[in-house]
């Protein structure tokens, strides 16, 4: 399945997957099965702190790689909070509840979430784990799941790294022992056989993956 992006008419492929919740529930989700690509491209020693418009940084610097990858976004350009929450705990701006977050999405989705990325390696009839989730060209996967995760690389303190290799995404959650500088992310590498959650600094560039907002 396809949709457009009419922001800047750009087409994805999305999927339904259904499988176990976190709670071992049966869910259904309609994630997009390719990295969010959105926004002007600044350098990726930069912050992303123009808060009238979306900003990325494509991996190089290089907008060839926003098209291949998607773009790589910090926490709050993600949220869509201001560029402060960065650096700010900013749990009164945004559902800390729900996590019905829209940031960055298009109209009609909302930001991944743990429990998303826990149905999609608990989807129905995947075997693999996490390997079900990503790419089996280059990024040492099965992809039964059809999620297509690919090793879009990150930005790390300004430097650009793990192309091919590595995967990371924040969630739209801060950390509860750091609420100011850190929030709560997940990442895959190509020799990973795990699913986990951890912490890291908001101002990290990573992919993002939208899902369909159903509520």
């Amino acid at each position: 399945m396809k949709f457009v992006d009419g922001r800047n008419n750009r087409e994805y492929y999305y999927i339904q997957i259904s499988g176990k919740d976190t709670a071992g529930r049966k869910a259904t989700i309609k994630v997009m099965a390719e990295n969010l690509n959105i926004g002007e491209m600044v350098r990726g020693r930069k912050n992303q702190e123009d808060d009238d418009k979306i900003e990325r940084y494509c991996y190089n610097n290089d907008t060839t790689n926003c098209d291949r990858y998607g773009g790589l976004y910090q926490w709050a350009e993600m949220m869509q909070l201001p560029s402060e929450c960065n650096q700010e705990n900013c749990r009164n701006q945004y559902d800390t509840v729900t996590y019905h977050h829209q940031g960055i999405c298009p109209d009609g989705w909302r930001l991944l979430t743990y429990n998303d990325f826990y149905i999609v390696v608990h989807a129905d009839g995947n075997t693999h784990g996490v390997e079900g989730t990503r790419s089996a060209y280059g990024f040492g996967g099965y992809n039964t799941t059809g999620y297509s995760l690919v090793g879009a690389g990150y930005n790390w303190n300004g430097s650009f790294k793990g192309i091919n290799d590595e995967t990371y995404w924040h969630y739209p959650e801060e950390n509860p022992e750091n609420y100011a500088e850190k929030s709560k992310a997940s990442y895959q590498y190509t020799l990973a056989t795990g699913n986990p959650i951890s912490n890291t600094f908001k101002t990290h560039g990573f992919s993002v993956r939208c899902v369909m907002d159903e509520f």
